[in-house]
């Protein structure tokens, strides 16, 4: 098969790039686009010089399935013109929300992907790793609540935000006047309660996603509260998640089917360390699950945290696997 990748210079196209060099997908043609800017670049492929096209440029009847990782302006743009001539993978948030466009994380609702119509959505970064946890536990006790509380890192807003990390870092260490480009404050040694802009009563759109996106995958009758913040990390999303269920439980038996859950591994001793952090699930494919505990105010809650690597499974893995479900399927 022939897949193209539009956005391939940035951090979501490399890590495509990446996945694909050691997935078991037939590759027969490999084609790299992204803006103008970029074209005649070479990025290697399977030992293999590739050439950057310009999107303007590219003729999409050449691929047979096509990633998106160039952000939703883009995605507006192209997309639908398309997906006349391509399978679409779209890794923005422009038709994540659209009815007739599926929503999907492979080991959570793989038969949604049945229903595309040449263009499916990645769900948002923060929105696939808590689903991946949950979905086991929602088909066993049926989640009524969802209470998670985000801790981001700055790669989940581009190459720009993690260089101004690193720059506000040295700056702070320097005793200079930090100044904010990407950020509404200054990111280094710092916490910003603010992803993406404002919307209905206080919440942002991050927020906002994370609600209605795990309603899409998992149940519209879930009701969901979600805090996002943006913290000074380069790479992998952690969250704090408060899950009610609608019956008794027993903790036992919550850790055995989070072990037991595909793309998850329980790391969960109490000792110093039995727990997973960022820095540890950077460039790893799982999904980590530490901190699995009764919630002593709710007999029928459980609290639990959640980290993987934004840039792998909240993005580009999670495309791959997308791809492969396709081909696995036959579906056309």
């Amino acid at each position: 098969m022939k897949f193209a990748i539009i956005g391939a210079t940035g951090n979501v196209g490399r890590k495509t790039i990446d996945i694909l060099e050691k997935s078991k997908l037939d590759i027969d043609e490999l084609f790299l686009v992204a803006s103008r800017n970029s074209s005649g670049k070479k990025i290697k492929f399977k030992g293999n010089d590739l050439t950057v096209v310009a999107l303007e440029n590219f003729n999409f009847e050449k691929a047979d399935i096509t990633f998106f990782a160039a952000g939703s302006s883009i995605a507006e743009k192209y997309v639908k013109n398309a997906s006349e001539k391509t399978i679409i993978i779209d890794n923005s948030k422009f038709f994540r929300m659209d009815k007739d466009v599926p929503l999907i994380v492979p080991e959570v609702n793989s038969e949604d992907i049945k229903g595309h119509n040449n263009i499916i959505a990645n769900p948002n970064c923060s929105t696939i790793q808590m689903v991946l946890a949950l979905k086991p536990l929602h088909e066993n006790f049926n989640i009524k609540r969802i209470i998670v509380s985000t801790y981001q890192a700055v790669s989940g807003a581009g190459k720009d935000a993690m260089d101004e990390l690193l720059s506000q870092t040295k700056d702070f260490l320097d005793k200079k006047k930090i100044k904010s480009k990407n950020f509404t404050k200054q990111i280094a040694f710092n916490l910003i309660p603010h992803i993406d802009v404002f919307v209905d009563d206080g919440y942002t759109k991050e927020e906002w996603k994370m609600e209605n996106e795990t309603k899409k995958i998992l149940s519209k009758d879930i009701k969901v509260s979600a805090t996002c913040v943006r913290v000074p990390v380069i790479t992998s999303h952690s969250e704090s998640v408060h899950v009610e269920f609608d019956k008794d439980y027993k903790i036992e038996e919550v850790k055995k089917l989070l072990s037991e859950a595909p793309g998850c591994k329980l790391i969960d001793e109490h000792i110093d360390g039995g727990y997973i952090t960022p820095l540890e699930a950077q460039d790893d494919f799982k999904t980590y699950i530490s901190r699995v505990r009764k919630d002593r105010t709710n007999k029928k809650a459980i609290n639990m945290w959640i980290v993987s690597d934004n840039l792998l499974k909240g993005a580009a893995l999670n495309s791959v696997q997308i791809a492969e479900t396709l081909v696995k399927n036959g579906i056309k």
